[in-house]
């Protein structure tokens, strides 16, 4: 990762990012503090913040870039005098990829703010060319106040092992550890001993992983294109969110309800990972095998028979 990490002082196993996640937020944070989260957000970052006793504030990242307003950010800091900053980099749902000149603006806003950087850093390894991954603490000065959370579940397809880690200065992880032993006292060993199979692999692997997603989501993006529907193309992870506001619905959850029962293909509503009032986004997720996804794309062609535009 570029920074000085020691096994032994600095990183922490866990059941898992999510739980990663909640012990980093409630080592870092104390009932009342304000986190900084962008919106669209993976739904357990609100929801870890408040089980900690803190505030969520929200900035919202505007679609369809998915960019951020640097004043509204700043603003965010300046007037909450927040705890820590979450930050998703590839983000679920969105698939947005920080730049490097986007984390250094965090970066210095954290370190003027006074706030930690939690960071949520499962998709790493799944970044697609021409952009690249920036570890937030590898950034001048950020090592010391940065909490980065990851998984071995995305990268290795072992989900359901519920492996993930916290890397953090060695002050940090020694309350990390009081606080996971408390949440789920620890991964399971065998498979502690099982992964490092995994975190033996060479180079190759890695690209072999990139090249395998970066195909799957030529072939969605490509079809839906094909299609004529208007979608985002994802710079990292493996979410596609498409714009269903030709459709008219009021309620991008009635819409996925009725693209399932109508059309025969599976979508999240977008409002479930916005805090703003966001209703005509959906997520799509192509982490599946080529012919399921072909099947999807051949359904979605009678998509404007079996659904029309309302108003």
């Amino acid at each position: 990762m570029g920074m000085p990490v020691n096994p032994n002082e600095n990183i922490v196993v866990t059941c898992g990012s999510t739980e990663a996640m909640m012990a980093a937020m409630m080592t870092v944070t104390n009932p009342g503090d304000k986190v900084v989260i962008f919106s669209p957000f993976y739904e357990n970052y609100g929801a870890d913040t408040i089980l900690s006793g803190a505030e969520p504030i929200y900035v919202p990242l505007n679609p369809p870039a998915f960019d951020f307003d640097r004043e509204v950010l700043e603003a965010a800091f300046r007037d909450n005098d927040p705890k820590a900053i979450v930050l998703c980099n590839p983000s679920n749902p969105c698939g947005k990829v920080f730049t490097r000149e986007e984390l250094t603006f965090i970066a210095d806003l954290c370190k003027k703010y006074d706030a930690y950087c939690i960071t949520d850093e499962v998709y790493e390894h799944i970044v697609y060319a021409p952009h690249e991954h920036v570890y937030m603490a590898t950034l001048p000065g950020m090592f010391e106040r940065t909490i980065s959370c990851s998984s071995l579940s995305k990268t290795y397809s072992i989900t359901g092992w519920r492996l993930g880690y916290t890397i953090a200065p060695a002050e940090i992880t020694e309350r990390i550890k009081k606080v996971h032993d408390f949440l789920t006292v620890g991964a399971a060993a065998p498979l502690q001993e099982a992964v490092v199979t995994a975190l033996n692999f060479d180079d190759s692997y890695y690209d072999e992983v990139l090249d395998h997603y970066t195909a799957k989501r030529d072939l969605f993006c490509q079809g839906l294109d094909s299609l004529g529907l208007e979608h985002n193309v994802p710079q990292g992870a493996y979410y596609v969110m498409m714009d269903i506001s030709e459709f008219g619905y009021d309620s991008d959850l009635e819409f996925c309800e009725d693209l399932a029962s109508k059309v025969g293909v599976g979508a999240v509503p977008g409002s479930s990972f916005f805090r703003e009032p966001v209703n005509h986004l959906i997520r799509f997720h192509f982490a599946k095998r080529d012919e399921t996804l072909n099947a999807a794309l051949e359904n979605l062609k009678s998509l404007r028979d079996k659904i029309k535009p309302r108003g």
